[in-house]
């Protein structure tokens, strides 16, 4: 695709415009870093869009508070003030980072999410955001505790034009079959092969 021009146009009765302002499904995968940094990069274009945007966290630590929650909660104030940005709601739902869960059983985790994704199908049925961003989604997926049938049927149906992002490692097969865009992102090199722990600034 050079310059933005596609290198196949289908023949699927739409005009460019038509095409072009179809809402996305995108799934950010693999083992390597920057899954929901990508996201969330995706995240401050839509909200200089003047977007309404929903960040649905899933298993990160309702203790850790992440540098992009604390900017969007500033960008919201902001865009509630001056038409100058839209809006962005965090909302965290999970028991802990994906490979350190946190204190609670299985049940409750899993009661958790399960609750988290009935509230973003309502908002989905009432068009309430133009960007949904489900942060690690694919693991509750993978655990059993959200049917991803449940997930492609809800995502391949909805209504208008909201585009939601999906992120975490091992995304469900059904899941890249129904994305627009899925990138995977490998890791070559970390830190942490080196024994070196998250830092402030790079991992939050």
């Amino acid at each position: 695709m050079a310059q933005g021009v596609p290198e196949n146009i289908p023949e699927d009765g739409l005009t460019t415009r038509q095409r072009r302002n179809r809402p996305l499904t995108m799934v950010h995968t693999g083992d390597g870093k920057g899954k929901s940094t990508a996201a969330f990069g995706l995240t401050l274009r839509g909200w200089n869009q003047g977007w309404n945007i929903g960040v649905f966290q899933f298993v990160k630590s309702a203790k850790w508070r992440l540098g992009e929650q604390s900017a969007f909660e500033a960008l919201d104030e902001l865009g509630a003030q001056s038409p100058k940005g839209g809006r962005v709601e965090w909302h965290k739902m999970g028991s802990g980072w994906s490979w350190s869960r946190k204190a609670g059983t299985e049940e409750d985790h899993a009661a958790a999410a399960v609750e988290g994704w009935a509230e973003i199908k309502r908002r989905i049925a009432a068009e309430e955001h133009d960007l949904y961003v489900l942060d690690e989604f694919t693991y509750p997926i993978n655990w059993g505790w959200i049917d991803v049938d449940d997930v492609v049927a809800t995502l391949a149906n909805r209504p208008g034009r909201q585009h939601v992002v999906m992120t975490g490692r091992r995304a469900d097969p059904k899941l890249i079959e129904l994305a627009d865009l899925v990138t995977e992102m490998t890791k070559v090199k970390h830190p942490m092969d080196a024994g070196q722990k998250g830092q402030r600034g790079i991992e939050w």
